[in-house]
């Protein structure tokens, strides 16, 4: 662990498991097991410990349910700042700016681990100009909508007549706020593979307090990978260009007990095989550079809360320098194994 990340790191000493405690939750995935593997007790009524719901049965606890001390809820009370698409994005930059105008040039330049983006339909006019900069070389772009998840909706384009049956769809109009929204970042087209496949990596992040901050690092994590060699000149198969499980599952090459996934450790050792143990450590070093500056960007913006805790999912991508760039955090996930050894992993992991 980096001295730049123990600093935020708050040391304790627990007992591997505490059995007295009392858990509601509405999840029936490995959360629910997670809890039942610990001998918590599951609660139905209000003298439970911690509970782990949806956002909107999390934001009714808030409004209408005075909290006892020693009671925790898994979200902030607006915990989307940073797990929103275009409002991650507008807080980063909005951080950067603060930066550069404080004169802290050096720590602004650090802000550089999020692609080119632009939030759709209402920055329309500024992107469309970007792309018109980059004349004929076919620049890929990635568009998202901000309201859905497990790559629904994602797709690619290097024309901006390609995106012209979107704009009608949607009915386009920067002045419209019934628009869909989108973001649409530069495509990173250089992507680093393995087995000449596309992956990313979700990293898991906990944070007790935004007031000291206050985190912890889930050091396994898991890489995902495409099922498809990676093909930058064909932007229309999903399947070579998005990792989402949602999105591989359906390809004829996916492989069920596989799921292809690797844990964290085994992507760390393959990499240092081929880059050396220097540079991998040093590619991680900057992940969790990148996964803290993101928190101190919403640092003072997240309604910190004593009852509250946050566990984020970090999905960041390697491009062939080994640079992590931050694609998306999440925090309304499904959280699901394919493997029953990523399963133990999950469940005994201190």
């Amino acid at each position: 662990m980096s001295e730049y990340f123990r600093k935020y790191i708050k040391k304790e000493n627990y007992p591997n498991h505490f059995t007295n405690i009392k858990y509601k939750t509405s999840f029936r995935n490995c959360i629910l097991e997670a809890f039942k593997r610990r001998n918590w007790k599951e609660s139905d009524g209000d003298d439970w410990d911690i509970m782990w719901a949806e956002k909107e049965q999390i934001n009714e606890v808030m409004d209408h349910v005075h909290m006892q001390a020693h009671q925790k809820i898994n979200h902030f009370r607006n915990h989307y700042e940073l797990t929103r698409k275009d409002l991650m994005i507008k807080n980063l930059k909005k951080y950067k700016r603060a930066l550069e105008k404080e004169g802290k040039i050096e720590e602004a330049n650090s802000y550089n681990f999020f692609p080119q983006t632009y939030n759709l339909p209402s920055e329309y006019p500024i992107f469309n100009e970007e792309f018109k900069k980059q004349g004929d070389n076919k620049t890929a772009w990635i568009m998202k909508p901000i309201g859905k998840s497990q790559g629904r909706g994602i797709f690619l384009f290097n024309k901006i007549q390609q995106i012209s049956q979107w704009k009608n769809q949607v009915k386009f109009n920067p002045e419209n706020p019934s628009a869909e929204s989108y973001i649409v970042q530069r495509y990173i087209a250089d992507p680093l593979l393995i087995g000449g496949k596309k992956f990313d990596t979700r990293i898991y992040l906990l944070c007790t307090s935004y007031s000291p901050l206050t985190l912890y690092l889930y050091r396994t994590g898991f890489a995902r990978f495409t099922h498809h060699r990676y093909d930058n000149e064909d932007i229309t198969n999903t399947y070579v260009h998005l990792t989402n499980v949602a999105i591989q599952k359906t390809s004829e090459n996916y492989d069920e007990k596989l799921g292809g996934k690797w844990d964290l450790q085994k992507l760390k050792l393959f990499l240092m095989t081929k880059y050396g143990q220097e540079k991998v450590q040093e590619c991680f070093y900057n992940v969790q550079q990148l996964m803290i500056k993101s928190l101190i960007a919403v640092q003072k913006i997240i309604v910190n809360d004593k009852h509250c805790f946050e566990l984020y999912g970090f999905d960041i991508l390697f491009d062939s320098q080994l640079k992590p760039w931050l694609l998306e955090v999440n925090a309304r996930y499904l959280i699901q194994v394919n493997q029953q050894k990523s399963f133990n992993d999950i469940q005994y992991s201190h």
